[in-house]
């Protein structure tokens, strides 16, 4: 019983190298996209502690299902991630091209960066992919299980909706 043991150990501190290899391997992936995850953490919650608990379960998620995830592979854990916390997938045109024309050109940042947070989930993932991870079309519906036009539709109505929304915040 004393030598398998033994035995065990030895293998053990063989291994030690190796394990030490795959953690350089994931502080490495890691640190290329951490920054990014964070901040669509960041903007599909609006909270700082959940933003930091959607970017570590996204990682966890990807290197559990790969050694050396992918940008790709990180990007759909991340949608798996935040399917968990918010319904994402439906679009629906409901905003009307009028109530956008008052906005004008010197609107204040901190309402447009109210009316990116207070988009609905999907259009704001779209939008947050589009327009500020510069993500194609085909990629983004890739990642949510839409058709193209789907995203671009998905895009136009989170850009209808941001313009009507700082509309309003500047009356």
């Amino acid at each position: 019983m004393a030598s398998s043991f033994q035995g065990a150990i030895e293998n053990a501190a063989l291994l030690v190298p190796a394990i030490e290899t795959q953690k350089s391997a994931y502080r490495e992936i890691y640190n290329e996209h951490c920054h990014r995850i964070y901040s669509l953490a960041f903007w599909m919650t609006d909270h700082e502690l959940l933003a930091e608990q959607l970017a570590a379960n996204t990682f966890l998620r990807a290197f559990a299902c790969n050694n050396r995830p992918q940008p790709e592979q990180i990007d759909r854990a991340f949608v798996a991630e935040v399917r968990e916390l918010t319904p994402v997938g439906t679009l629906s045109l409901s905003s009307t091209p009028a109530a956008a024309e008052g906005v004008r050109r010197n609107m204040k940042r901190i309402h447009l960066e109210r009316a990116v947070v207070e988009l609905p989930a999907t259009e704001k993932l779209i939008f947050l992919l589009s327009d500020v991870e510069g993500y194609e079309h085909r990629r983004i519906a890739s990642l949510l299980g839409v058709t193209e036009n789907e995203s671009r539709l998905g895009l136009h109505q989170a850009r209808l909706r941001i313009r009507e929304r700082v509309a309003q915040m500047q009356r």
